[in-house]
């Protein structure tokens, strides 16, 4: 797990203020759907996964980018999804799930659903936003989930803008956010609040005098946590600025507590749900890209850009997740989050801006430890929040803070950092761009090559998570690049990634070629027909479906895709048994540029490789990892003893042995606080600098080295940082950096690579014996 800053240790659905006429239900002609087969869809797995999607049918509205297909919930043989297109509930007839049909909708005369959820009775509920205007209080609708007929029981108000509505565990509760976004002109901006709903026993409506509101009226002032993040206008003034600033846009429940993300606000509320009552506010911090890479330029190069994935000391993402779900391990709740990220915008305010745009902005200019970063082919295009991160006293911006984290990430009731999937999402589908049509980090309307390297990236929008034969699963949605992504979660310390699904097309040019249709006068039907054959673009809401609730009797995952308005049914195939024993050391290594060095590394006794027979050669080394790897391959003892070794590594550390005699054999001194570092991704010039260490202080060679005066390489200025590791690593023949004449040694080193460094380093210390 990468490093971290952390400061301290759906659904949809609306309500509204006063009750109008009861919604009508509407019924409309058959749906279409559409044949399995349609699209040839783009996969990936890691060696011996164990569950992967299959696309088994589609419902297609036909609509582009209005949010057509958004929240799913599955219920019996019905899938209820909400068509913003509509402002209404499409309800579809699943019993044959490879032909799903439109059998009626739910609408609301003056709302606009938002959210829907279905309690295990049949009670339904949606969210109502009002449809003149936003800012007023919204409405829960009640209905029979289980009728043909008129099924409205009834309604309630609620908080403005109720964007995600959902049920207790217990069934006792329908909790909702109202997410009180401010009017479009900022004039206005309401509370921000979770609204608590008790409901009857029997499927019947909850009267208005069952509303609770938990608001955030303890927070004002002084009372605020550090790290929750308040920012903008206040257009009320004095009057409760941090309730109205605050923005609850998703919850999840575990017991009697509700967990409401405040995506805007990068921080997790706590509600205790028999009192309505706000208890904590969890502010979630910020992930270090100094020590994780990404790819944060559209424009590396300029109209020809390239897979680039790069460390940068002083950026910063913010987590702000949109989607969170919550699970139990022995006895423990654990949330997980897709960290979507996002800016505020809404009249003259604009939250963030581009890097290079902050000093003539009039923001104020970057420091001079980031001014080397400021061009378009590194972070000069990157948004980032204009917020955070500037050094009043120096009147420039030490940090940088940008939106989302382009993962998803597990973390405790305490807000505390279990795991993030660092660089993976980008790392997975980098290497699938280059076997496959698939476009890196196009957008959701375009397949243009790295369109969203600049902004969020892949854009983890939503999660559900999911039991398989006895393991739990997060299946995650990638809001612009589209596909689902499943991991193993059953031990939320150690994630493993399972597969990868994208159900689109990456040769029509969805946005730019339905325009050239809309100027041609094309009819609806021409217009619906280019939309139904790009497959799925933009998912929005996804759905979870036991074997045992299926209309098949299979486990199915039910995807909404708001761009394209689709909604496709997978089947979820579990490969069950255990994994055999193969006869070569590892599975993954056949035909890669460092299979030769890491069957060395096999054979040199230094590794294993994973218990699943996998050695990952794209995976990142973390610095305790390479701390193990040289320790193994020296083949001494270390006792680590009773004291702490840094300050992250204390006595009794699983790895205070390996990284106490890096330490005791001068290859670490760590950093000046104290720490080691351990979850960092070590970079290249770090691992120059531990591989030269190594040489001279366990081995006894290249003592009287003596750096360049000029340097070998393009990207490394004489007497820079890590100079003198680099070039004695140039000069002892272990690398000769890249094809360009760079090193990059900012970039975080991969196993395979590390493979190659150990095995070269292996030859050099023989000829040095000789």
């Amino acid at each position: 797990m990468p490093a971290f800053i952390t400061p301290r240790s759906g659904v949809r659905l609306a309500a509204a203020t006063c009750t109008v006429s009861l919604a009508a239900l509407v019924v409309a002609p058959a749906a279409v759907a559409a044949p399995p087969g349609l699209i040839d869809p783009i996969r990936d797995a890691a060696p011996n996964a164990v569950v992967q999607l299959q696309p088994m049918g589609t419902y297609q509205t036909g609509i582009y980018d209005q949010g057509a297909a958004e929240i799913v919930q599955a219920f019996g043989d019905r899938v209820f999804q909400v068509n913003a297109a509509k402002g209404a509930i499409d309800v579809l007839d699943v019993s044959n799930p490879a032909s799903p049909r439109l059998s009626f909708t739910i609408a609301s005369e003056d709302g606009i659903a938002n959210s829907v959820a279905i309690r295990s009775d049949g009670l339904g509920v949606v969210a109502l936003e009002p449809a003149q205007e936003k800012t007023l209080p919204g409405r829960l609708m009640f209905f029979d989930a289980t009728s043909q007929g008129q099924a409205i029981l009834g309604e309630v108000t609620v908080g403005a803008l109720p964007d995600m509505v959902t049920f207790s565990d217990d069934g006792r509760y329908a909790v909702v956010a109202n997410e009180g976004e401010p009017s479009e002109d900022f004039a206005v901006d309401p509370e921000g609040s979770v609204g608590v709903v008790s409901l009857p026993q029997e499927l019947a409506a909850p009267a208005q005098t069952d509303v609770s509101t938990a608001d955030f009226h303890a927070f004002e002032g002084d009372e605020l946590p550090d790290g929750v993040r308040i920012f903008g206008p206040a257009p009320h003034g004095d009057d409760l600025p941090v309730s109205r600033n605050l923005e609850p846009e998703y919850v999840t429940t575990s017991g009697t507590t509700a967990y409401v993300a405040l995506q805007e606000n990068n921080t997790i509320a706590v509600v205790d749900l028999p009192s309505a009552t706000v208890t904590d506010l969890l502010p979630l911090g910020a992930k270090d890209w100094g020590t994780v890479p990404l790819d944060a330029s559209d424009r590396d190069p300029e109209d020809a850009p390239r897979v680039n994935l790069e460390t940068y000391p002083g950026l910063f993402g913010l987590f702000m997740p949109d989607g969170l779900h919550s699970y139990e391990v022995d006895g423990e709740t654990y949330l997980v989050t897709a960290n979507e990220g996002d800016m505020r915008e809404w009249g003259d305010f604009v939250g963030g801006d581009r890097v290079k745009n902050l000093a003539d902005a009039g923001h104020g200019s970057v420091c001079a430890s980031l001014a080397e970063s400021t061009h378009d082919a590194q972070l000069g295009r990157l948004e980032v929040a204009l917020d955070m991160g500037f050094d009043a006293e120096a009147g420039c911006y030490r940090e940088l803070y940008a939106y989302g984290a382009r993962s998803f990430s597990i973390f405790d009731t305490a807000g505390q950092l279990v795991f993030d999937s660092g660089a993976d999402f980008e790392r997975i589908t980098a290497a699938l761009s280059e076997s496959t049509d698939l476009v890196f980090n196009a957008g959701h309307d375009n397949n243009e090559v790295e369109n969203r390297s600049d902004a969020k990236g892949v854009e983890p929008e939503n999660l559900v998570i999911g039991e398989l034969e006895g393991r739990t699963y997060a299946f995650i949605g990638f809001e612009r690049l589209s596909g689902v992504i499943i991991y193993d979660i059953t031990d939320p310390t150690a994630p493993v990634y399972e597969s990868y699904l994208n159900n689109r097309e990456f040769t029509t040019n969805l946005g730019d070629e339905y325009e050239a249709l809309e100027d041609a006068g094309a009819s609806d039907a021409e217009r619906a027909a280019l939309v139904n054959q790009v497959g799925d673009l933009g998912p929005e809401g996804l759905d979870f479906v036991p074997a045992a609730a299926s209309p098949n009797g299979e486990p199915l995952l039910v995807v909404g895709n708001e761009v394209t308005g689709t909604t496709t049914i997978h089947t979820i195939s579990v490969e069950s048994g255990t994994v055999e024993p193969v006869d070569v050391p590892f599975t993954d290594v056949e035909g890669t540029s460092f299979e030769e060095s890491i069957q060395w590394l096999y054979g040199s006794g230094v590794t294993a490789g994973y218990t699943d027979g996998t050695f990952r050669p794209q995976q990142y080394v973390k610095r305790l990892e390479m701390a193990g790897f040289l320790y193994r391959y020296a083949g001494e003892e270390f006792e680590a003893g009773s004291g702490d070794v840094f300050t992250d590594i204390p006595a009794g550390h699983s790895w205070a042995e390996e990284v106490g005699w890096a330490k005791a054999n001068g290859i670490t001194s760590g950093y000046t606080d104290g720490r080691f570092g351990s979850q960092e991704m070590i970079t290249r010039g770090q691992m120059a600098a531990f591989l030269q260490s190594y040489a001279q202080n366990v081995y006894g060679v290249g003592m009287d080295f003596q750096a360049p005066a000029e340097s070998p390489f393009a990207d490394v200025a004489a007497g820079g940082a890590f100079y003198g590791p680099i070039t004695w690593l140039e000069s002892t023949g272990i690398t000769g950096g890249f094809g360009d004449e760079t090193f990059r040694a900012s970039k975080s080193t991969t196993r395979g690579e590390m493979a190659a460094f150990l095995e070269r380093l292996d030859a050099y210390l023989a000829e040095q014996a000789s």
